[in-house]
């Protein structure tokens, strides 16, 4: 599983004492899957359903944004960030699914220019990133990094980062 190697290597006790202590933890694509296969984000990241690598745009709807992740988004705006990914399907079980609505855990769902559910990977709900209970662990497999300039494509990845960067 990707992140499964990762997870055991030294620093990750590191990463957890941290996040233990309300440290603010950011894990992105290959990051989001180290952070569920370590246990400090539920769920599971699989091969996505077309079993294929997708590189491409794709729109986000932000579905919570009480968090140091997203409080500079909107609740419901859509943005345009990059997904990269061969292993970005986004896995939880019914009871684990609702837990995390229940905690407003589900942060960003895959969706079109509307907002309208577009789910490219076959993420379960079309989720595209969640946090821990705590709401200081974040995991995405999008790239807002990769979201810095218009010209480019998409500069929505700035308003993302800001708001971490700043926590």
């Amino acid at each position: 599983r990707s992140g499964a190697i990762a997870r055991i290597s030294p620093v990750m006790h590191a990463v957890e004492a941290f996040a233990k202590k309300g440290g603010n933890v950011l894990g992105i694509c290959n990051g989001f899957q180290v952070l569920t296969e370590s246990g400090l984000l539920p769920g599971a990241l699989k091969r996505n359903d077309n079993l294929h690598f997708i590189s491409r745009h794709h729109h986000l709807k932000v579905i919570g944004n009480d968090n140091a992740f997203l409080k500079k988004l909107e609740k419901e705006c859509v943005v345009n960030i990059p997904i990269a990914h061969h292993d970005g399907n986004y896995y939880i079980g019914p009871e684990g699914l609702k837990a995390l609505y229940d905690n407003d855990q589900v942060l960003l769902h895959y969706c079109d220019a509307d907002g309208n559910v577009s789910n490219p990977n076959g993420s379960v709900d079309a989720i595209a990133g969640v946090c821990n209970k705590g709401k200081n662990v974040f995991g995405l497999m999008p790239h807002p990094e990769r979201a810095m300039e218009s010209v480019l494509g998409s500069d929505d990845g700035i308003a993302m980062l800001e708001g971490f960067i700043a926590s």
